[in-house]
């Protein structure tokens, strides 16, 4: 499609200024974006494996001197600092998948939207939530074993057991892949995210059971769905680089004039 069509779609000539940024570079903010994913997921596995040992996560049935250990271990404290201080990174991710739902024909408005909503609720008890609470037990080592046993309890539940709003982000992000007649993402991207959806209901029994495999340490609660998300994430990352890549440039243009940039 050509650049004329794309501005006469925005019904506001282009301005020279956003004509010549974009052909300098049209496409920077979006990889800025893009490769802020790797870094994230990085600073994640070190937060959450090293310095938290939060993944895997400790046995539900584990004696309270495990607890304590755990709670009281020196880094766990400096892990969750990190934590706090990185999580907004993952904002980034999410907006340039938004950016690039937006481009989507045939799917509702709401569908973009609704994704960014659900992956900004469940950061907080997923993720941010689980990580004040450990923090909390290890800034205070002199609360009571029971303290904190709840604590220890509290937070995995949270971290393994936040369901409702991961479902969601995975069940609006494959219906708009399958509404979606530009074929920005593939269609098999959306058959392997309803599977993802699939082992967050498997994780529902963490919450009445503490052995065996749905338990939050256990075979298909935890890491049968920490595997597939692994794929998921990297499935999604290559069909990410391949929809930024593939964009036209003319379509950016057409919309920083529309915006009167």
């Amino acid at each position: 499609m050509s650049e004329s069509v794309w501005a006469g779609r925005a019904g506001t000539p282009r301005s020279a200024g956003a004509e010549a940024r974009l052909a300098r570079n049209p496409k920077l903010d979006q990889w800025i974006c893009y490769w802020s994913i790797p870094f994230f997921y990085t600073l994640f596995g070190l937060i959450f494996v090293l310095f938290g040992r939060i993944m895997p996560p400790p046995s539900p049935t584990a004696s309270i001197e495990d607890v304590l250990e755990y709670m009281q271990a020196p880094k766990l404290g400096v892990g969750m600092a990190l934590l706090s201080l990185t999580l907004g990174l993952a904002s980034l991710s999410s907006g340039v998948i938004v950016v690039q739902m937006k481009r989507m024909e045939g799917i509702s408005p709401v569908l973009p939207y609704a994704y960014l909503t659900a992956l900004a609720v469940a950061g907080v008890p997923g993720c941010l939530f689980p990580g004040f609470v450990f923090a909390l037990g290890n800034f205070r080592p002199e609360y009571s074993a029971q303290i904190q046993q709840m604590l220890y309890d509290l937070g995995f539940l949270s971290f393994v057991g936040s369901l409702g709003c991961f479902v969601i982000q995975y069940l609006v992000f494959a219906i708009a892949i399958f509404l979606d007649r530009r074929m920005i993402f593939p269609k098999w991207l959306g058959y392997l995210t309803i599977w993802a959806l699939v082992t967050e209901l498997v994780a529902i029994p963490i919450w009445i059971t503490r052995t065996g495999p749905f338990a939050w340490d256990g075979l298909l609660s935890f890491y049968l769905g920490t595997v597939l998300f692994v794929g998921w994430e990297f499935c999604m990352c290559v069909c990410l680089y391949r929809a930024i890549k593939n964009q036209p440039v003319e379509e950016l243009i057409g919309r920083a004039a529309a915006h009167g940039e």
